[in-house]
């Protein structure tokens, strides 16, 4: 196994310009992180040219094969990778949090290298023959967040490299050592030049989106940054996949048991301490059951321990930086202002070091309050009294984006009914937020477009070719 100091080393930085990266739990430095500029970029990209042909020419069998060779590299590093994403993103080691990502990284990748890819055959009447392929793009623009940087990163790569193209990573400043260090890991066994981490600011990233070199940009991120990378990719007509903002709505059905679907909604919503595009963010519920649900969600918050990332107690770590902080603690602070009602937290304490925010719960507030109308991403859930399922569905599609939603209820067909009237990508049925690598996950309105996972993701890294004859 190696370990965390080794991999560290391995990723800093002996020449050029640096910034050092702090935990946000501690204040104390992590590492260093390359400061890249666009000739960085130019030259990543021009290995990239030079290292994808070859690539796409050794097929689908022998490039699967190289990626899960990778994946075992990963789950080799598993632990070092894990102490580095915990101290840099803050996330603790256990529950669904650090390891957990690592782990997804390896298992997601050999599901992506080992998912079949066939020609479709469309047409076959005795006179016509005709076939769907999927040919390489070329060169992968990868843009990804700070929330869950090596898993969604890996989300980005693992489809595009399977599918025969090269890639260049442009991570988040604010969690660049994390990608750098899987990257690295993975590098071991790709060719030189295949896959470049370019750790650069704004600039970087509109450049690589701009660039006449990159066929495709994947992006996991803010509305407003996809709306920036739709204008600044449409003069080379890029291909794009948009993972952009969400504020899912959960609905609680009249017939739901509090107690039952508690620790579910919990986990929903504060997974990753909120911070997750497909978090539960607002929770409507019938006002028959609103006083047991709130207790019921109350007394599980509790009781989950919140704290540095190393502990190995905790399960809830700090917001990832101060920015994310004063958003929520604005929202929260907004709510209080109206006359809602803090059931839990909304008090940070201001002489802890690091960006801890509490778990917190804000009940009797207003549908328009800007703690439901804005994305908080982080510890703070809004719970919305509701009298009849019309209402219910309406509130929960007021809003211009449609990434992910719930619906709570002990009659799960009539759950899928009320699904089926909710304008999101994804509608989960008494749970909220889980991902399957086969299975497809995209926005609805401005939450994004395009598909990732599963068959529908492989295709979306390739060209399609029709051969008709």
């Amino acid at each position: 196994m190696e370990s965390y100091e080794a991999l560290l080393a391995s990723i800093t930085p002996s020449t050029g310009q640096t910034r050092t990266i702090l935990d946000p739990a501690t204040g104390q430095k992590v590492g260093d992180s390359p400061v890249h500029g666009t000739e960085d970029l130019e030259r990543a990209i021009t290995a990239a040219s030079a290292a994808q042909p070859a690539w796409a020419a050794l097929g689908h069998e022998a490039r699967s094969a190289a990626l899960l060779r990778a994946a075992d590299a990963i789950d080799g590093s598993a632990e070092a990778l894990a102490r580095l994403l915990s101290r840099e993103q803050g996330k603790p080691l256990n529950g669904p949090n650090a390891r957990f990502e690592v782990g997804a990284c390896s298992s997601w990748l050999r599901a992506t290298a080992t998912t079949p890819l066939d020609p479709e055959v469309v047409v076959d009447d005795g006179e016509t023959h005709a076939e769907i392929h999927y040919r390489p793009i070329g060169i992968v623009g990868a843009i990804g967040p700070w929330n869950w940087p090596m898993m969604i990163t890996m989300w980005q790569i693992a489809p595009a490299l399977r599918m025969g193209n090269a890639v260049v990573v442009k991570p988040s400043e604010y969690t660049p050592l994390s990608v750098l260090a899987l990257a690295a890991v993975v590098n071991r066994e790709l060719p030189e030049g295949l896959l470049t981490v370019v750790c650069g600011g704004r600039e970087v990233g509109a450049r690589l989106t701009e660039h006449p070199a990159i066929g495709k940009i994947m992006f996991t991120g803010s509305t407003a940054t996809g709306k920036a990378i739709i204008k600044s990719s449409a003069a080379t007509v890029k291909r794009l996949t948009l993972e952009l903002g969400g504020n899912d709505a959960g609905i609680v059905l009249p017939d739901a048991d509090p107690q039952a679907i508690a620790e579910g909604l919990f986990w929903g919503a504060f997974i990753n301490t909120g911070q997750t595009c497909a978090a539960l963010k607002r929770l409507y519920v019938h006002e028959d059951i609103y006083d047991a649900v709130c207790d019921a969600l109350a007394t599980v918050a509790a009781a989950t321990p919140m704290g540095v990332g190393l502990d190995e107690a905790n399960v809830l770590g700090p917001l990832q930086n101060k920015q994310q902080f004063d958003i929520v603690a604005r929202l929260v602070d907004a709510a209080r202002d109206s006359g809602a009602r803090i059931l839990l937290g909304g008090d940070p304490d201001p002489g802890q070091p690091g960006y801890f925010y509490p778990t917190t719960l804000v009940a009797d507030i207003d549908n328009d309050n800007p703690l439901v109308a804005e994305e908080q991403f982080g510890p703070a859930l809004p719970i919305i009294r509701y009298g009849t399922v019309d209402e219910a569905v309406t509130m929960a599609n007021g809003l211009n984006v449609g990434l992910g939603a719930s619906v709570w209820s002990a009659d799960p067909a009539e759950a899928r009914k009320v699904a089926a009237r909710i304008e999101a990508g994804t509608v989960w049925i008494n749970s909220h937020g889980g991902v399957h690598p086969m299975i497809p996950f995209g926005g609805a309105k401005e939450s994004g477009y395009g598909l990732e996972f599963g068959v529908e993701g492989l295709k979306s890294l390739g060209v399609p070719q029709v051969i008709n004859g």
